[in-house]
């Protein structure tokens, strides 16, 4: 259900703008992309874990969050972001 250490160095070597970044937008939404797609698939199975759900929206609305700020600081960031996420067909 949640992320595996060698998964999370992954996407943040990917997302990330510098060496050693790990607090750019762009990498805390592809981390929260993807629990929040591990946790979709766990509800799957357990559609009546609402603690979890709860969770999940928090979740959600953090990513919001992240992506609202990258849209008003950079819009070709948060294009491009979007673009390789695979958010908002």
């Amino acid at each position: 259900m949640s992320i595996t250490p060698k998964r999370k160095a992954a996407l943040v070597k990917k997302y990330a703008r510098s060496e050693g970044d790990t607090g750019s937008p762009e990498v805390q939404v592809a981390i929260l992309t993807e629990r929040i797609v591990n946790l979709t698939e766990h509800f799957k199975t357990n559609k009546k874990d609402n603690h979890s759900r709860r969770g999940l929206l928090a979740m959600v609305s953090l990513r919001r969050t992240q992506l609202d700020y990258l849209k008003k600081k950079d819009a070709g960031r948060y294009q491009d972001l979007i673009k390789s996420l695979g958010l908002r067909r």
